[in-house]
């Protein structure tokens, strides 16, 4: 993948999403002010939710800079679509907080007898609508994020996927409400409190395992004692050891010892080494931070 086509990629999509959540806010909002739905308007913040994220992600992007053939990247340089993930995951859970508030207080108020007047057919249609584009973003920015390989796209394709939820939701209150009236309408946040339930468990999904890699957690065992079977199948090298191999954001760090002979050259020893940062990055990707300290091999002469 060269060092443009994936900022481009990224860039792509979050400008399309950004583009669909400013037409779906608007439309929802007019929808809800005019069609007279709570629901409506609540679904319109969420979209609107859906856009600051999305500029969450452009940012991320123009603040994540590419190294040069002489330079390698910084370490921290990784973090950042890590950050973002975690921001967006963050920025889930206070979109499913306020729909449990608001879905509970509005519960109470139609179970206490307050009446609510049936919403307009504008407001159904709207919801349909918000469903279909949703859906469609979802899809197509999990297919990019995939494709360029960013947390920070894949978490916010779930973010619009929260959306068609929460449409879902407002769909089938809206339209028990506009069918049956009455206290049918409890309907809408009963459905609203489900979706919240989906949305939180997509927000602990993305927001504890990328933790985990701000805090620079180490890979399982089991992928080290892989990393050091891979080393000693490389010629020449003796007893690697100290590994440590830790997640930093989208890419890994590597930290070894080797023991080569005594007698062996600077050059062939560079050599040595050069191969063990291609065969690692051949594995886990171009960006696979590797660091080799090499150490003189001396067997033990039993006298």
């Amino acid at each position: 993948m060269s060092e443009t086509y994936r900022p481009n990629e990224i860039y792509r999509v979050t400008l399309t999403g950004i583009f669909v959540n400013i037409l779906l806010s608007a439309g929802k909002l007019i929808a809800g002010i005019l069609g007279r739905s709570g629901a409506m308007l609540a679904d319109a913040i969420h979209s609107i939710s859906d856009f600051a994220t999305d500029i969450i992600v452009l940012l991320s992007v123009n603040t994540t800079p590419t190294a040069t053939k002489e330079e390698k990247p910084r370490y921290e340089y990784g973090k950042h679509e890590t950050v973002v993930t975690v921001l967006i995951g963050l920025a889930l859970l206070g979109v499913a907080i306020v729909i449990f508030v608001d879905s509970a207080h509005r519960i109470s108020s139609i179970l206490s007898g307050t009446a609510f007047q049936r919403p307009g057919l504008i407001a159904v249609v709207a919801a349909a609508v918000s469903i279909a584009a949703k859906e469609w973003l979802y899809r197509y920015t999990l297919r990019t994020g995939r494709r360029v390989k960013s947390r920070a796209v894949i978490a916010n394709a779930w973010h619009h996927r929260s959306d068609a939820f929460s449409s879902i939701a407002t769909l089938l209150g809206i339209g028990a409400a506009r069918a049956f009236g009455g206290k049918w309408v409890i309907m809408d946040p009963v459905a609203a409190i489900v979706v919240g339930a989906l949305i939180v468990k997509i927000s602990i999904e993305l927001v504890i395992p990328n933790l985990g890699d701000l805090l620079e957690k180490r890979l399982p065992v089991s992928e080290e004692h892989r990393i050091l079977e891979m080393i000693s199948s490389i010629s020449g090298i003796q007893d690697p050891h100290r590994l440590r191999a830790r997640n930093l954001g989208t890419r890994i760090a590597v930290e070894m010892s080797i023991r080569l002979s005594p007698d062996m050259t600077v050059d062939a020893s560079h050599l040595v080494t050069a191969e063990i940062e291609e065969l690692l990055r051949r594995e886990y990707g171009p960006e696979t931070q590797v660091t080799v300290n090499v150490e003189p091999f001396r067997p033990i002469r039993w006298k």
